[in-house]
């Protein structure tokens, strides 16, 4: 068996096409630890194929949130990752074997993982931040050029606006973002980006509050489903 030639840490984005979700997973080359970043269910058997082809170690599952448009892969992975614990924030209201808050770091071999909460698409909302990768994952917080709806599940306009402002924008310009969607095939953005073209978020907060309230999308095609499985963790899916 060949040894990987990795003397980096080990990246990769992945996409779910039913509900355009982004799926991330992130390992350590030294101590082959990994975590992997709002995985479904539908695609499980693939994150589980390329983490054994790695060599790598899931040790951590984390959701966002608890999601509205796909069922969370979390409990799915465990049957080849029996040790991996699922990880929600503590204010989500959802199960999971660990509950992070705002300003916790979670350790992935020589990786550190920073929690940002980050509400307002939902109560739970956070966004875990990489500093030696000048990355930011920000879920449904914050997408490219958009944010995530707040309509539903808790959603509050104006508590969203000061997260991505206070949580987000504070970072180094410079710093990558990853989002939880997509649905024009555009990979990621950066702070600097979207602190200056994010045509929702450059508004004034009451201009953003008013145009959130006249959105008028579409109700989630999988959000009956969704939503109470994710609050089990994913159980029995």
């Amino acid at each position: 068996m060949k040894v990987s030639p990795f003397n980096s840490p080990i990246f990769r984005q992945l996409i779910e096409f039913k509900s355009n979700t982004y799926t991330y997973i992130l390992g350590c080359h030294k101590t082959g630890k990994a975590v992997i970043i709002d995985p479904v269910v539908d695609t499980v058997s693939r994150d589980v194929q390329l983490l054994k082809d790695l060599k790598l170690d899931l040790i951590y599952g984390l959701n966002t949130h608890v999601h509205a448009d796909h069922i969370t892969g979390t409990n799915g992975l465990k049957s080849a990752f029996p040790s991996m614990k699922s990880v929600l924030c503590s204010k989500s209201g959802g199960q999971a074997d660990k509950y992070v808050s705002d300003g916790e770091v979670l350790d992935i071999g020589g990786l550190k993982l920073e929690v940002r909460e980050t509400p307002g698409h939902t109560n739970g909302c956070v966004t875990y931040v990489e500093h030696t990768l000048k990355s930011a994952f920000t879920g449904d917080a914050l997408l490219i050029r958009k944010c995530g709806r707040t309509d539903f599940q808790q959603g509050n306009s104006s508590t969203l606006y000061d997260s991505v402002h206070k949580k987000i924008f504070t970072l180094p310009e410079d710093y990558l973002i990853y989002v939880g969607h997509n649905y024009d095939g555009i990979l990621q953005t950066s702070v600097w980006e979207e602190k200056n073209l994010n045509p929702r978020l450059t508004k004034s907060k009451e201009q953003f509050v008013e145009f959130m309230k006249n959105l008028k999308l579409d109700y989630p095609k999988q959000i009956d489903a969704a939503v109470p499985a994710n609050m089990v963790d994913g159980k029995d899916h």
